[in-house]
């Protein structure tokens, strides 16, 4: 998922921040942009904000957390519902498995809980605000599925 640019937001009054701006660093990103950008019940969207304190365990520090994307959505019952999003392959959302190299085994648990305690502190986050925090996968962007 190497792939990344400058995303040519079209409903700029619905993007929160400098719609000129607007970079995506996986082509699944992109696909959500044109989502937010494109549906009438995607009310106001934005990318890599809020910014999401969170300590990670690997190293014992505070971090800076840039989720994906903030969106606020009208739902079909008319209510105004808020969301932070994490756009990530769906093998990246479940601990790694071992049987891989040590090396390999090792990198990915080390990505899954720092990923962990990332996706954590962000549910704390939305639940103070009566958010909801959600992790998008290939399934709902409907990439390889028929």
């Amino acid at each position: 998922m190497a792939y990344s640019g400058n995303y040519p937001v079209v409903n700029k009054n619905k993007y929160i921040g400098n719609p000129n701006k607007v970079i995506y660093r996986s082509s699944w990103e992109k696909d959500f942009m044109v989502y937010c950008d494109r549906n009438t019940n995607v009310l106001n969207w934005c990318s890599e904000n809020p910014v999401i304190k969170y300590f990670c365990p690997t190293d014992r520090k505070w971090h800076r957390y840039y989720p994906d994307f903030y969106m606020k959505v009208k739902q079909t019952d008319g209510n105004i519902k808020e969301f932070i999003i994490e756009v990530k392959p769906k093998r990246q959302t479940k601990p790694p498995k071992k049987g891989k190299s040590r090396r390999n085994y090792l990198y990915e648990q080390f990505t899954w809980t720092k990923n962990q305690a990332k996706w954590e502190a962000a549910t704390r986050y939305c639940k103070k605000r009566k958010w909801e925090f959600k992790i998008v996968t290939e399934k709902e962007l409907k990439i390889g599925h028929k």
